[in-house]
């Protein structure tokens, strides 16, 4: 499905040379006198890698069709981390790189979104904010105030995040998942 450059967007999938490339980045920019064209930073799909294209405004670019499908996380082992399609029940695997840093938000048995080209499954999507349990944290400073220094503590995945010094362990914090950022304490049930 061809499109002009001039409407990509993050996220949108493009096939390119013979690769697929997704968006990071996307900038539309007139010279003074000259062309108007699009510089665009792409992430190769299948090698993780980073390059910056310049596109014509008016170059036609070929968008892939991408589909998101729910998937349970199941468990990880040896570095493999075993989902299931919740629609079909097929079972699947994802390897640690295709995860990244979304690895330490997730918990055995959550649904998740997985986005898929044919039957390849390119990224995940995790919800925006989290509610985890602290399991370490540093012991609290008597001279802080709540608002003026933070911590290092462990969440139940292993991952740190940065908290308030009045956070202990056993504590339940909400957590955004898209930049690991502390942001309240979640709410007892």
């Amino acid at each position: 499905m061809g499109f002009s450059a001039n409407d990509l967007r993050p996220g949108h999938v493009i096939d390119h040379d013979g690769h697929l490339w997704q968006c990071l980045e996307s900038v539309h920019k007139t010279p003074g006198n000259l062309r108007a064209f699009v510089q665009a930073k792409m992430r190769n799909i299948k090698q993780g890698t980073q390059k910056d294209f310049r596109f014509s405004s008016t170059e036609e670019l070929n968008k892939i069709d991408l589909r998101e499908r729910p998937a349970q996380f199941l468990y990880e082992a040896e570095g493999m981390y075993n989902f299931m399609d919740t629609e079909s029940y097929d079972q699947f695997i994802l390897s640690k790189e295709l995860l990244g840093d979304k690895i330490g938000y997730m918990l055995p048995e959550m649904t998740i979104q997985i986005t898929f080209f044919d039957e390849t499954p390119l990224s995940i999507k995790l919800p925006r904010t989290m509610a985890f349990t602290i399991i370490e944290a540093e012991p609290n400073m008597k001279s802080a105030t709540a608002t003026s220094s933070y911590k290092i503590a462990k969440i139940e995945t292993g991952t740190t995040v940065k908290v308030p010094q009045f956070i202990e362990i056993g504590d339940r914090i909400i957590v955004d998942t898209e930049n690991g950022n502390y942001l309240e304490r979640a709410k007892e049930k």
